[in-house]
């Protein structure tokens, strides 16, 4: 199959340019400008929120696949969940069903839901409602805190942890996640270009390591080899007042919807290892290959 991915060139798309790639697709990305990319890759330059840049390069692919996303806007660069998420994913759309391509596939987010609290959530809905009345043939992914070689959140933990044993914990710190790596994610996109019965299907995509986000820290300082490191609890309704004011700050870590994303924690049932037919790589396992080469 020839594959035009919209996102390709960030954290999951390295992955899943080489997932596809290794089972003998080809690859048709679309980037702001050429640059260096490992692989038998073709470029096409473009704006993913304008779809008359890049439509005429859609046509004779097999399928569409969209990557785009941001966890943080910075409105004074046009970088809005409004404008990635949902002006993205409408002009994707509609640029594949201009060139007669039917199979796309969408990223989405673990929590996605239209009555979310977190403007993520409720941009990733509207775009997943779009696809869904697209007329397409498509599949929706959601998943879970994403770790891999080169996640932001993970690594910017272990940073952190090398400067020294203390880690601030917002609220409790009991709040769930399940994470999973981004080949595993990769995998999966690969496979449903494959399974016509992922056709109309959204699955939640999770790891099988359901821990707290205290157990998280101490997982990641043992991958460094280190003992857990102290947690002092910062109290949550402080953080509420504080976080609005700093979030303002680009250096500033967390937003008031990343925190309230953690709050809700995010987990899932599993099930679509059913469906795929393979079982997620084990998260100590997996951050240990990468953190310990750092």
């Amino acid at each position: 199959m020839k594959i035009f991915i919209a996102g390709g060139t960030g954290f999951v798309g390295e992955h899943l340019v080489r997932e596809l790639l290794k089972r003998g697709h080809s690859v048709r990305l679309l980037v702001h400008g050429r640059r260096p990319l490992q692989g038998d890759v073709e470029q096409v330059a473009g704006d993913c929120t304008r779809p008359e840049t890049y439509t005429g390069s859609i046509a004779g692919c097999d399928a569409v696949i969209n990557l785009v996303g941001i966890i943080r806007e910075f409105p004074s660069k046009g970088i809005t969940f409004e404008r990635l998420h949902v002006q993205t994913t409408a002009s994707l759309t509609e640029a594949a069903r201009k060139s007669g391509v039917s199979r796309y596939l969408q990223m989405s987010a673990l929590g996605t839901r239209p009555d979310a609290v977190s403007g993520y959530h409720r941009t990733k809905w509207r775009a997943e409602e779009l696809v869904r009345g697209s007329g397409l043939k498509w599949t929706i992914f959601r998943p879970s805190l994403i770790y891999g070689p080169k996640d932001a959140f993970i690594n910017m933990l272990a940073a952190q942890l090398r400067l020294a044993p203390v880690m601030p914990v917002i609220g409790s710190g009991s709040y769930r996640l399940q994470p999973i790596h981004a080949d595993d994610v990769a995998r999966c996109f690969a496979l449903a270009l494959e399974m016509p019965e992922t056709i109309g299907q959204a699955y939640e995509l999770c790891g099988n390591d359901r821990m707290s986000y205290e157990d998280l820290l101490d997982t990641v300082a043992a991958a460094l080899g280190k003992t857990p490191p102290f947690k002092p609890h910062a109290p949550l309704g402080l953080m509420k007042m504080i976080i609005p004011i700093l979030q303002k700050i680009p250096v500033f870590p967390i937003t008031m919807d990343q925190l309230q994303m953690l709050l809700e924690e995010s987990i899932c049932d599993g099930s679509w290892q059913k469906v795929f037919g393979f079982e997620p790589r084990g998260f100590k396992e997996g951050i240990a290959e990468y953190l310990n080469k750092n």
